[in-house]
């Protein structure tokens, strides 16, 4: 792989995080001025991109701006990504390097893998970073410093192109890379992502008084910011990981129910214990 400085980026997909790895990547110097480009469905997106220079071109179908690069990122939500790699696989310009942003990654890389092309090289990705507030507008808000990275790579994955994605990510702002297998980075996102969603959205779900806010002192507010969510995306990703995001709600729901138990039955003792263990494990956590 050419250094990035000389590669033709793509970015497919200019919502929140497509915006905002673009402006990393021209913050960092890693896409110099005329050297990326990005697809959107979105006119009104693109003109915007262009006209804060974020991007150089921007394309509302991606026919005659895949052929031209050397480094894709694939900026979509899982189903919609499925669908666009199976329409243009065959437009991909031999050599390219793809990698892709999806919060699921078991589901992506059985559908991509089964038919990539050998002169491709796909390494999926998931970038842990994110805003409540969706879209390119908000992109600016959404910072990568020293937020973690995590990539699933193939068996086949060329290792100069694995060393080019992990420079690349670092140089954007990020600050730990994990390598991991699709199945562990299910089962684990499933916890600290998925979960915590599902959490926030049935805290809000649960409480119909939209004035309760006011006797809110910051805990409510941190636990449910993220129950303003992106409704379409979320649903396929609680879906789309089902099996591990169900064993992870009966997990909570057996913490749940054992607090609970401690409270109604005024177990002062050992409540103030597991809390303290609790306390102690979360501290352990914060490496």
């Amino acid at each position: 792989m050419k250094p990035v400085e000389d590669c033709v980026i793509g970015i497919v997909g200019l919502g929140l995080m497509g915006g905002a790895i673009a402006m990393a990547l021209r913050k960092s110097g890693a896409a110099p001025a005329g050297r990326l480009m990005a697809c959107d469905t979105s006119a009104e997106t693109l003109a915007l991109a262009l006209e804060s220079g974020v991007i150089d071109r921007g394309f509302e179908s991606p026919e005659k701006m895949i052929p031209c690069c050397d480094l894709v990122f694939l900026c979509l939500n899982p189903s919609t990504l499925i669908r666009f790699w199976n329409q243009w696989m065959p437009a991909f310009k031999p050599g390219t390097l793809i990698t892709d942003i999806a919060g699921i990654k078991g589901p992506i890389v059985e559908a991509l893998e089964h038919n990539l092309r050998g002169d491709l090289d796909f390494i999926p990705g998931h970038p842990m970073a994110g805003s409540e507030k969706g879209g390119f507008a908000n992109a600016a808000a959404c910072g990568f410093t020293g937020k973690n990275y995590i990539l699933t790579p193939l068996a086949r994955n060329r290792p100069e192109n694995l060393e080019f994605i992990r420079n690349l990510i670092y140089r954007m702002g990020f600050g730990r890379i994990t390598e991991t297998s699709p199945a562990s980075h299910d089962r684990k996102i499933a916890f600290t992502s998925q979960l915590c969603h599902v959490i926030a959205a049935a805290l809000i779900d649960c409480e119909p008084d939209t004035e309760i806010t006011r006797f809110g002192g910051g805990s409510f507010e941190d636990l449910t910011r993220i129950a303003m969510l992106n409704a379409p995306m979320w649903t396929e990703l609680f879906i789309g990981n089902k099996q591990e995001l169900l064993k992870r709600i009966g997990q909570f729901e057996g913490s749940l129910e054992a607090l609970k138990t401690l409270i109604a039955s005024e177990a002062a003792g050992e409540l103030e214990s597991r809390l303290a263990a609790v306390r102690d494990r979360r501290m352990k956590m914060n490496g």
